[in-house]
């Protein structure tokens, strides 16, 4: 049975950046099991396994465009110190979870701290980067 939208999916995975750095694997883990829904997925992930069997392999690369997207800038963000949290103290490097105005939460960085400044960037960690992927499809329902 091929993959379309709607099949439920188990699935072996490895993730690397351009650089060999593996950023997620399901080795030495149960398979990825999840059902084909359109934004359940990064889209060029999505795309890579409709029509695929059980038993496929495949390797293919994604452009930031098909993952993550590019970094944007304007997502960098300045706060005074003193609307940030005192603790923990923010250091560059932290990660956090920040609110839109919607409510979602969102993954967020410290890049910069001074005294009156914490600078923070909530692009996705991801951002910006070209994925790589080999991936095994184990079962399709």
């Amino acid at each position: 049975m091929a993959i379309e939208e709607g099949s439920k999916i188990s699935l072996e995975y490895t993730g690397t950046l351009d650089d060999g750095v593996v950023f997620d694997s399901t080795e030495g883990k149960s398979p990825m099991k999840f059902e084909m829904k359109p934004g359940s997925l990064i889209k060029g992930f999505y795309d890579a396994l409709i029509g695929m069997n059980s038993g496929d392999e495949k390797t293919f690369r994604l452009e930031p465009k098909d993952a993550y997207g590019e970094r944007d800038d304007r997502l960098l963000d300045e706060i005074p110190r003193d609307k940030f949290p005192k603790d923990p103290v923010p250091e560059p490097g932290m990660m956090f979870y920040g609110e839109t105005e919607t409510g979602q939460r969102i993954p967020t960085l410290v890049v910069k701290v001074t005294d009156e400044i914490v600078t923070i960037d909530m692009n996705h960690p991801m951002a910006g980067k070209a994925l790589n992927f080999t991936i095994k499809v184990v079962d399709v329902e």
